[in-house]
């Protein structure tokens, strides 16, 4: 029996165990359960409360910004309204004062008015009895003449014409022979004295400079290898350059003086330092510009020197410079300006005129020549607008547009100098039509060719017979540098009329350049 009871206990025993254990182990898992949950709880509350907090001071900082935002709006609506006050009290002070004035034009203008009644009324009355007397004398007249008021009027009026017609014809009858007599001997002796007190030297240009060169075999040089100087020299300058059996000289040609000149004494520095190549060339060509611009500038102030002008224009004393590399029918056109400034200065000295403005209008009368391939017209024209645009006087503008009796002659100085323009002129052997000619010639060609679109520079050289055009590589291709070559040779044979033929050569050149360090 014990037995069976211990087996029995120690059958149930492992049962017991096992609920003892489970029911140990359910209590384990419901406390860590209950205080997971706790910790879940808490840190939910935590968070909440974290939330709470910051909302709160988001609430806080929203609420401060649109404090700001309504104070910023409310100073600015503040100094709004104080800036339309003030400007309302500076309106309203304003239509007082303006009030005020008002007020007293109108007391002014009521004493006015009284005062011009007054005036009006006393003339009434003097200009009754003026009439009054008027009408008692014309009776009393009537009446010792016996005629009536038209018939006396007509009576003495034809008197009095019939007596100074007769006066007049015969003191104009007078005088004009008396006029013509003095006018003929004065104008004379004026001419006559002005030409003896100045007599200015005649100077005679050609087309073409001769450079001497120390041996023949510079003239090799000069050409270079495949002819590559003489073209970079000939294209810098715009001239040509003749080169032949004549031992010891090269011959510059070109129509243009001042291009000339230019190319002279560059081909003489480039002779005198001995290294001649394209960019040597080019180097001292523009160098030799410059100088000869800086003489430029020195001769024009010379002459205003030599003929006692002053406070010219910059513009006008370098187109005087200008004209000294000018001729007109072979004149030098400075010195034959220099030359009617002091005729010019003494006729009006002669007559009683400013000699000073006189000698300004005959030193300034061709200054257009300087200018005219330029612009468009006679030189008379083009040098009226430059001396306009420089502000000088009418009188002197005036002489430069009319000295060739153009206009109508208004002004004495205009007259003064168109005679001495003649006087100048007029001397024997002074001009030659044929060299004026060719100049114009010359310039027609290169106008002619500058008006095409992409064309840079234009030369005429051998006399007229050729045309080198230089047109721009980024603005033409060589199928329109070919179109534009044909174009103006048709434009030379609709527009010109000229002996021969002319040969015109296009150039289209690319240039890059850099620099090794």
């Amino acid at each position: 029996m014990h037995e069976v009871l211990f087996y029995l206990v120690l059958c149930a025993a492992p049962a017991i165990l096992t609920l003892l254990l489970k029911g140990l182990w359910d209590r384990l898992r419901r406390k860590d359960a209950e205080t997971e949950a706790k910790l879940i709880i808490d840190r939910a509350i935590q968070e909440a409360e974290t939330r709470r907090r910051e909302v709160e001071l988001e609430l806080k900082e929203l609420a401060l910004r649109y404090k700001a935002e309504a104070e910023e709006e409310l100073r600015k609506r503040r100094e709004e309204l104080d800036n339309r006050e003030r400007l309302l009290n500076k309106r309203q002070d304003a239509l007082e004062q303006q009030s005020e004035q008002l007020r007293k034009q109108e007391r002014a203008i009521e004493s006015t008015q009284r005062k011009l009644t007054e005036k009006i009324q006393e003339c009434n009355r003097r200009s009754e009895e003026l009439s009054k007397l008027v009408d008692l004398q014309r009776q009393t007249l009537h009446e010792i003449s016996g005629l009536s008021r038209e018939e006396a009027t007509r009576r003495l009026l034809e008197s009095l014409e019939n007596e100074l017609r007769q006066e007049a014809g015969a003191i104009i009858l007078r005088h004009q022979k008396k006029i013509a007599e003095m006018c003929e001997s004065k104008t004379r002796e004026i001419l006559l004295t002005a030409l003896q007190r100045y007599s200015a030297f005649h100077t005679a240009e050609t087309t073409t400079s001769v450079i001497d060169i120390p041996s023949d075999e510079m003239k090799g040089r000069i050409i270079g290898r495949e002819g590559r100087n003489i073209r970079a020299f000939e294209k810098a300058t715009g001239v040509d350059i003749i080169i032949d059996d004549t031992p010891g000289v090269v011959v510059v040609s070109a129509f243009d003086t001042i291009r000339r000149e230019v190319a002279r004494l560059a081909l003489t520095k480039l002779i005198g330092d001995g290294r001649i190549h394209p960019a040597r060339i080019e180097e001292v060509v523009a160098q030799t510009q410059r100088e000869l611009e800086r003489h430029i500038r020195n001769l024009g102030e010379q002459a205003c020197q030599e003929v006692g002008i002053q406070g010219l224009h910059e513009r006008l004393i370098d187109l005087l410079g200008r004209l000294h590399f000018r001729t007109s029918y072979s004149q030098n056109v400075l010195r034959h300006s220099i030359e009617v400034a002091f005729i010019a200065g003494m006729l009006a000295d002669e007559m009683g005129f400013d000699g000073s403005l006189a000698r300004r209008c005959g030193l300034l009368h061709d200054i257009g020549k300087a200018a005219d391939h330029e612009a468009e017209g006679g030189h008379p024209q083009i040098g009226a607008e430059l001396l306009k645009r420089c502000g000088e006087r009418p009188e002197v503008v005036h002489a430069a547009a009319a000295h060739h009796e153009t206009l109508t002659v208004d002004q004495p100085y205009t007259v003064i100098v168109a005679a001495a323009d003649a006087c100048s002129a007029s001397r024997p052997g002074a001009r030659r039509e044929t060299l004026e000619r060719y100049l114009k010639r010359m310039e027609e060609l290169e106008r002619i060719a500058m008006s095409f679109p992409g064309v840079e520079q234009a030369y005429a050289i051998q006399a007229g017979r050729e045309m080198r055009v230089i047109v721009s590589a980024k603005e033409t291709t060589d199928e329109v540098a070919a179109k534009i070559c044909h174009e103006i040779a048709r434009a030379y044979e609709q527009q010109l009329t000229y002996p021969g033929e002319i040969k015109v050569t296009v150039l289209r050149e690319s240039r890059y350049t850099d620099i090794a360090r």
